[in-house]
C-alpha cells in the first residue's frame, strides 16, 4: 500500500508540473512610447537558456529551460524545468522591427516597436 501511495503522489506531481508549464510564466503587456512592452517572470532560468522570437502570425514565443541537478539532493517538489509561452500580440510587428530584450533579476523585458507608430521627441 505504501508503494501505491508514493506512486500516486509521484504521478500527481508530474501532472501538476505539466499544468504549470502551460500557465507559467506570468506575463504583463503594456504600451509605452510607441512600443509594446512584454514583461515575463522567469526567475531561476539562465539567460543563455531563454529564447524569444516573433512569428509571422504576430505571436511572441518565449521558451526557457533549466537544469536543476545538485549532487546528493533529492527533490520532493520542483518548479517547471521547461516553459513555453505563446502570446498573441495586439499589434502588427514589422518584419524589420528592431526588437530588444533584457533579462535582469529573473525578469525578461521585451520591447517591440508598434508598426506605423512614430514617437516625436519634444524639446
Amino acid at each position: 500500500m505504501y508503494y501505491l501511495g508514493k506512486e500516486l503522489q509521484k504521478r500527481s506531481e508530474e501532472l501538476s508540473r505539466g499544468f504549470y508549464e502551460l500557465v507559467y510564466p506570468p506575463v504583463d503587456m503594456y504600451e509605452e512610447g510607441g512600443y509594446l512592452v512584454v514583461v515575463a517572470d522567469l526567475a531561476g532560468f539562465n539567460k543563455e537558456k531563454i529564447k524569444a522570437r516573433v512569428s509571422g502570425q504576430n505571436e511572441l514565443i518565449i521558451e526557457a529551460e533549466r537544469e536543476i541537478t545538485e549532487p546528493g539532493v533529492k527533490y520532493l517538489t520542483q518548479r517547471p524545468k521547461y516553459v513555453r509561452k505563446v502570446i498573441r500580440l495586439p499589434y502588427n510587428v514589422a518584419k524589420d522591427a528592431e526588437i530588444s530584450g533584457k533579462y535582469e533579476n529573473g525578469v525578461l523585458t521585451i520591447r517591440i516597436p508598434i508598426a506605423g507608430t512614430s514617437v516625436i521627441k519634444i524639446e
